[in-house]
């Protein structure tokens, strides 16, 4: 086994939505951020906003979420208080399916969002 070892062990992520606008609206209100539309690639995206362009990020794009939640969970980064945060997801169309789960490097909790796509909700 090799000694590689990235400096992001994750370079980007994608979130399959059924309804592009629906989902930008979603997680731009959850977020409280904007996401930027691009028309670059195979699909139309939105891309998740970072303070840096050098920063690991993601978009949105169409395409069949997995069923219920089971698919992989992406942790998104939101202001605090959290709690704020977690009634914006269930105002906007999605599911919170924890409570606030407190770990050394911050706090979190589970949603779905209204794909049914599984994220969680950080701050630190």
């Amino acid at each position: 086994m090799s000694g590689f070892a990235p400096e992001n062990a994750c370079v980007w992520f994608e979130i399959p939505v059924t309804d592009m606008a629906r989902a930008k609206a979603f997680y731009e209100a959850v977020l409280q951020s904007s996401l930027r539309d691009e028309e670059g690639g195979p699909n139309p995206m939105s891309v998740f906003a970072t303070a840096s362009e050098n920063a690991v990020s993601g978009h949105l794009y169409p395409g069949k979420p997995a069923s219920g939640g089971n698919g992989p969970t992406i942790h998104l980064a939101v202001p605090e208080p959290l709690e704020e945060a977690m009634e914006r997801v269930s105002a906007n169309g999605g599911t919170v399916v924890s409570p606030v789960i407190s770990i050394p490097a911050g706090r979190f909790a589970y949603c779905i969002d209204p794909d049914g796509n599984s994220v969680g909700l950080f701050t630190s």
